[in-house]
């Protein structure tokens, strides 16, 4: 436990000392009724004393400009502003950014500044942070991560403003300059594909406990609903009721849609609707069997008792790595990568439209344009080499084998 081993009175309400812990004087004053206590950064008894009065007198003059304040670390400010976002969002009134500011706070922000005081973030600390940051990496990051990032820094030291622990003047400028534009998303080829599902089942088979082969058995079903809608892992899928599907048929034939309610874009633009491939029959039968006596403001994506779970980001990157798919010439893959999949392979389809597609997709034909573009050329092979090829007969479907009322 820290103490202090030493103490030299300069004035009344002002004084030096030495903690047992380090051999560098601090300096302790009173100014208007409260105590600070600041290091001098010096060794020497003389020069300690010699800054301990500038640094009263640089108080004392703040105070007069008004711009005197408590600080405090930043890891106590990112802190109370994670609170704020989880309380949010957890009274469904917060963005669903603020998960992204959560995960990017814990893992980039606090590691590294730490018991930093926010009033002591200046440029060259943010130099040095996003130094530290590229080689955690080993790469820069996109630059829609940067501005991520940026806007999870900034919402902390509004919350270090807001609560009188920093001035407005004291924040430093953020910069995404450095990113690198958005490129290929990482997706799977067919073969790929299936053997990810292939491996989630022998997993499942092979589950000890029973909540972990019901989790296992969720992820299946979560999978390939991805992949036959697009609709994006996380809060669209989670949010996602059976009272959001809707099934049109005509005579033998069926087309089912989803309504999108909550997620990225619903906030601007409200439900969306998305049509889903026909092989869409086969995931929701195996969740109707799952849940004979299902209400329609149930969720779709819940274990059998009702409960929804929080373990299938981290069971795909398992199965990813058990099946040696994680990584990718485009980067990683995650859950994500499953929406990216279905927008490459509709975008292979020559007859569907890139504007068709990205109004399914709650997205704009620029980012389809910009992150899939390795893509594109490819849905015109035809019209760009002149050489026509005979058709390939398509692949059978799922049949329906019973009427989804039934």
């Amino acid at each position: 436990m820290t103490s202090q081993i030493d103490r030299h009175d300069i004035e009344d309400g002002l004084y030096v000392y030495l903690q047992s812990n380090s051999k560098r004087w601090y300096c302790r004053f009173v100014l208007h009724g409260k105590w600070y206590s600041r290091t001098t950064k010096e060794k020497v008894l003389e020069k300690a004393v010699a800054q301990a009065r500038v640094l009263k007198i640089q108080y004392e003059t703040k105070y007069e400009n008004n711009i005197l304040v408590s600080s405090k670390s930043f890891k106590d400010v990112a802190a109370k502003t994670i609170e704020r976002f989880q309380l949010e969002l957890d009274n469904d009134t917060g963005k669903v950014s603020y998960k992204d500011y959560i995960q990017a706070l814990n893992k980039y922000h606090i590691p590294f500044f730490g018991r930093i005081y926010v009033t002591s973030i200046d440029q060259d600390k943010i130099r040095e942070f996003e130094k530290w940051r590229f080689e955690q990496n080993g790469r820069q990051l996109a630059k829609s991560t940067l501005l991520t990032h940026n806007a999870a820094l900034n919402m902390v030291f509004k919350e270090a403003i807001d609560s009188k622990w920093m001035i407005a003047a004291q924040v430093p400028s953020l910069t995404s300059k450095a990113g690198t534009s958005g490129g290929r998303r990482a997706a799977f080829r067919e073969d790929e594909y299936y053997k990810v599902l292939h491996t989630i089942e022998e997993m499942k088979d092979n589950s000890r406990k029973e909540v972990t082969r019901q989790i296992r058995e969720l992820l299946e079903s979560y999978v390939d609903f991805v992949v036959q809608t697009g609709i994006r892992p996380g809060t669209e899928m989670e949010a996602l009721t059976w009272g959001d599907i809707e099934m049109k048929r005509q005579d033998n034939k069926v087309r089912f849609l989803v309504y999108v309610r909550k997620g990225k874009t619903t906030k601007h633009t409200g439900t969306r609707k998305v049509v889903c491939r026909d092989d869409i029959w086969g995931v929701l039968e195996e969740l109707r069997d799952r849940f004979p006596n299902r209400k329609p403001s149930d969720k779709i994506f819940r274990l059998a008792n009702g409960d929804t779970t929080n373990e299938l980001g981290v069971t795909f990157r398992k199965a990813l790595e058990v099946c040696e798919l994680k990584n990718s010439p485009d980067g990683p893959r995650t859950l994500y990568s499953l929406r990216h999949t279905y927008i490459t392979w509709q975008l292979l389809k020559k007859d569907l439209r890139i504007d068709i597609l990205a109004k399914q997709c709650g997205t704009s034909t620029a980012m389809i344009e910009q992150h899939y573009s390795h893509v594109v050329p490819s849905m015109f092979e035809e019209e760009l080499s002149g050489v026509k090829f005979d058709e390939k007969p398509k692949k059978s479907t799922s049949s329906i084998r019973k009427l989804w009322n039934a």
